[in-house]
Parts: C-alpha cells; sequence; structure tokens
C-alpha cells in the first residue's frame, strides 16, 4: 500500500512522475543540474521512477553528446524528495577523480529546510553541530538511536545472513547491521551536520545546514532527532506539509573545478514563501498522514502501523486550487500551499 504523502502527490503534484532537470553548466568532464523534488538521483533495483541521471542522458542523447565515453557519472546524491543544485561526473576518470577529492574540491554545500519545532519546547541555540551517530532500519531510513535500541532480530539476521548475496546492490540497512554474540545490533556510522537558524516562527523555523559528511537522510535524521522534523516529511512523523513537499533544498554548490582549477558557484534559492511562511506563522497546514506511518526508530518501531489521517484537513487539491486562484490577483497562502511551482509562475503570466 503506498504512503499517505505519495498519494497526496499523485493527486497534487502537476508533474508527477514527469519531473525535468535544469542543466546550469556542462563541460568535457562535469556537469551541474538542477533536480526538482519528487525525482530520485539514480535507479535502485526494482524501481521504474524516473530519474535524473536517466533525464540527463536523454538530454545528452537529443543534443548528440551522449556516449560510452561521454556520459553521466554519480559522484553524489539527492534524497528523492530533496531539490536543488547537484554535479554529475562526464566520464569516469572524471568520476573517480571528483569523488577522491571531494571534500578538498567543494568548498561549500549550503542546504535550507523549513522544520517544524520541537513540542518539548527545547530549542536548539542560534548554531552549532549536530553530530550524533546514525544508524538504519528496515526501511532504509536513517536515524539517531537511543541507548538500547535494536532491531527486529528476526529481520536483522536474515538481512545480514542474505547481505553477501547482493554485492554492491545490498541495502543501506543490511550494510549498516552486524551480528555479536547471536544478537543483531544497529551499525552506527559517523555524521556530522552544521546548522544555523536564518528564522523562527510559532510553528516552524528555517535552518541553513552544511555536512562533513554526505550521509543518507543526514539532515532529515539529525533534525528529527533534535524535535526537529522537516516540514512535510512523513518519514520522520511531520505534523505539517505546508508545501505540499518535503521542506529540504540544496540550495549552494560551490567548488574548484577538479581539472582547471577555477572556482565555480552555483546557487538556487529555495521559494521566497518558505521564510514568509515561517515569519508569518502560517504554515500550520495538517499533513494527509497526520503523523500515522510505519516509520520504525530502532527497536520501538519494527512492527507496521496503519497509515491514516484526515485528508480533508490537508491544503486543497493542486488543480482546485490554481483555478479558484486565478480569479483573484492575491491568492491566500493556504491557497498557495495547494499548488506546484509551475502553476504558481502562471498566475503571474
Amino acid at each position: 500500500m503506498p504512503k499517505a504523502s505519495t498519494v497526496f502527490k499523485k493527486e497534487n503534484k502537476a508533474d508527477f512522475g514527469k519531473e525535468k532537470i535544469d542543466v546550469l553548466y556542462e563541460d568535457e568532464v562535469l556537469c551541474i543540474i538542477f533536480k526538482p523534488s519528487g525525482m530520485l538521483t539514480v535507479p535502485y533495483p526494482g524501481s521504474h521512477a524516473r530519474t535524473a541521471i536517466e533525464v540527463l542522458e536523454q538530454i545528452m542523447r537529443k543534443k548528440g553528446t551522449y556516449s560510452s565515453n561521454h556520459r553521466p557519472f554519480v559522484v553524489h546524491r539527492l534524497d528523492r524528495d530533496t531539490s536543488g543544485v547537484m554535479m554529475f561526473a562526464m566520464t569516469e576518470p572524471a568520476q573517480k577523480k571528483i569523488m577522491d577529492s571531494w571534500h578538498k574540491m567543494v568548498t561549500e554545500r549550503l542546504y535550507h529546510a523549513v522544520a517544524e519545532n520541537p513540542k518539548s519546547g527545547i530549542l536548539l541555540p542560534a548554531s552549532g553541530i549536530i553530530d550524533d551517530e546514525i544508524a538504519y532500519n528496515a526501511h532504509n531510513i536513517g536515524f539517531v538511536p537511543k541507548a538500547g535500541d535494536l532491531p527486529d532480530q528476526e529481520n536483522a539476521k536474515k538481512a545480514v545472513k542474505n547481505a553477501d548475496r547482493y554485492g554492491a546492490e545490498k541495502s543501506v540497512y543490511a550494510k549498516n547491521l552486524w551480528v555479536k554474540n547471536g544478537k543483531a545490533e544497529f551499525k552506527t556510522i559517523t555524521a556530522r551536520t552544521h546548522y544555523r537558524i536564518i528564522a523562527s516562527g510559532k510553528f516552524h523555523t528555517l535552518f541553513e545546514l552544511s555536512l562533513d559528511t554526505g550521509r543518507k537522510n543526514q539532515i532529515r535524521a539529525h533534525l528529527s532527532s533534535k524535535g526537529y522534523p522537516l516540514a512535510g516529511d512523513e518519514n520522520y512523523r511531520a505534523k505539517t506539509n505546508p508545501f505540499g513537499r518535503l521542506a529540504l533544498h540544496a540550495r549552494t554548490l560551490e567548488f574548484d573545478h577538479p581539472y582547471t582549477g577555477q572556482h565555480m558557484k552555483f546557487e538556487i534559492p529555495e521559494p521566497a514563501e518558505w521564510l514568509s511562511t515561517v515569519k508569518e506563522d502560517s504554515g500550520n497546514v495538517s499533513a494527509v498522514w497526520n503523523g500515522k506511518n510505519d516509520f520504525e526508530s530502532g527497536a520501538r518501531h519494527e512492527k507496521n502501523g496503519r497509515r491514516g489521517g484526515n485528508r480533508n484537513s490537508a491544503a486543497p487539491k493542486s488543480k482546485d486550487v490554481y483555478e479558484e486562484v486565478k480569479k483573484h490577483v492575491k491568492p491566500t497562502r493556504r491557497q498557495m500551499a495547494g499548488m506546484d511551482f509551475i502553476q504558481k509562475g502562471k498566475l503571474y503570466k
């Protein structure tokens, strides 16, 4: 059964499954693109979803620049629902060179995110570092384990036993487990996230973040562990979905070109409504899943739960909102929350 967030996107996202990329820069050895929210970076076994690398290959084929020796190679990834600037190598030697020198050549990589404020009332300082180690659950979702957290023993032991059969294709979950003295345990990995609070409101906080380590789900897991789940994030039990998407955006990628040494910077801001929503306390839009899902956080959540929620409490359907808002000069924030980027742009043409 699909997640409630997936059902919501199918019903409300105009370009669901047909997302496009924008090529920001391309030379013989690397390519910089803008990846939209909702698109995988690369395929995974069993998936037939549209991916950024596939779309980039199609663009190159149309231009006649694609060949076995000149094609996209992955050097880093963005989560499916994260939008933003990312890089591909264009040759296999370039891929190795970039990956081997990534931390040296990349001088700045910034993310912006809107997170829900902690229910506990315990707020993070204005800036700092989160360096808790991360583990992965049976759904390959990262989390910060608490003392005594253990995976489901039967499931984990089976995953470890079968891991060698899959080689490089084995799951993130299987890669980050081990069995000690007959007991399966999470194998945690180091992760360091620098953060700065840009703005705080009654319901949400806008963060700027940079990473010392590029772990899967790192930002989402780290902020959630401090009581700040990202808005629109069903996996981490977000209660609100003001933008109809995960509120995480890879804004800035700055680096020294691996071959020429030229300093390059690419930056695409997140939607302006992220900041205004936080400042105006207008983002308390209930998510369709209403906090009910089957995300596990260690041993406490290994069993699947029923997904649910009051669909009527979510933002209106994107198509309906667009048709209604066209009649008005100034749409309301709730109306805007139910629209995608394309529809918002058409309003002001």
